[in-house]
């Protein structure tokens, strides 16, 4: 069963344009058949735990040698994990603020980027562990163009990912909205076309 990872980022909950593109998105490929089943994660509704010196210590430590305490605090860390693990695809809707991610994204970033789990260290250099996904970063922003030198967003989310093991990354970008007022039209042409190309 094919199954989709929703990720919303924003703030803002009415008027979001990630929050709409996201859900044409999403729409989008459970009519193409890639999602039978969608999990969503409103990291602004319930933002993630930042981490502590009790997280680090306790990831740090194997698991068979870890007591409850620690078990805890990596418990939110694991649930995060594991839905990741479970999806196919994965949708990240991602708004740019002050030139980068939002800090409730970055700490989910935080959570999932864990040495023994989603990455490991070989002789070759690092290796992730979660290979065979498609990821779609959802990006808006007022006046950063994707993809230029002062959008640190895309290109960090696109390595983390790679860090991952998710190398399949497409990006649907309604940027510089603040100078271009068909940015959002030209996203959602983009998904339409995404559809259609099926």
């Amino acid at each position: 069963m094919s199954h989709i990872l929703r990720i919303d980022a924003s703030a803002r909950n009415a008027g979001s344009t990630t929050r709409q593109l996201t859900d044409q998105l999403v729409t989008r490929l459970v009519e193409q058949g890639y999602g039978a089943a969608v999990t969503s994660r409103d990291l602004a509704l319930t933002p993630p735990a930042l981490l502590t010196e009790a997280w680090v210590g306790a990831n740090f430590t194997d698991d068979a040698d870890r007591n409850d305490d620690q078990r805890a605090a990596l418990a939110a860390s694991d649930e995060l994990i594991a839905e990741l693990e479970a999806a196919d695809t994965i949708v990240i809707g991602v708004p740019v603020y002050n030139f980068a991610i939002p800090a409730a994204l970055k700490a989910w970033v935080d959570l999932i980027a864990r040495a023994r789990r989603t990455f490991r260290y070989t002789e070759t250099g690092p290796e992730g562990l979660l290979k065979g996904k498609k990821a779609y970063l959802v990006v808006a922003s007022g006046g950063v163009p994707v993809g230029s030198d002062y959008d640190f967003a895309t290109g960090y989310l696109r390595h983390v990912l790679g860090f991952v093991g998710i190398t399949d990354v497409s990006i649907i970008a309604a940027d510089r909205q603040m100078q271009d007022g068909e940015a959002i039209a030209r996203a959602t042409a983009s998904i339409d076309a995404l559809r259609q190309a099926a």
